[in-house]
């Protein structure tokens, strides 16, 4: 069961937290997302490589597309299920605070 810090961040039995970083990661994505489509997505994951294999993949493309298309595969077949879950709770999670960051705007313009 989660508890509560002074803070009003949730904490889990293990002691992690799960607050800021994450949520604010996966709204901006979503609002990169729903701005600009998939290429969002793609320079969020090009920004993810470190330098060193960008470099890499530049030199060898076709051993970087193979060893992509590789472990999309192997991750699919074993892992297809949990990666549609998750994708698409972070999805709606991103979603439901674009909307809530929306109504909120519109609230406090109201008045």
């Amino acid at each position: 069961m989660p508890t509560t810090r002074d803070d009003d961040t949730e904490r889990s039995a293990a002691g992690m937290d799960y607050d800021f970083p994450l949520r604010e990661k996966a709204s901006e994505l979503g609002s990169t997302f729903a701005a600009d489509g998939p290429n969002a997505l793609f320079d969020a994951i090009e920004n993810m490589l470190p330098e060193s294999w960008r470099e890499h993949i530049r030199t060898f493309p076709i051993t970087a597309v193979i060893l992509g298309v590789g472990a999309g595969i192997f991750l699919g077949m074993k892992k297809g299920d949990e990666l549609i879950a998750a994708g698409t709770s972070m999805i709606t999670a991103a979603a439901m605070e674009n909307v809530t960051n929306v109504m909120h705007s519109v609230t406090n313009t109201g008045e």
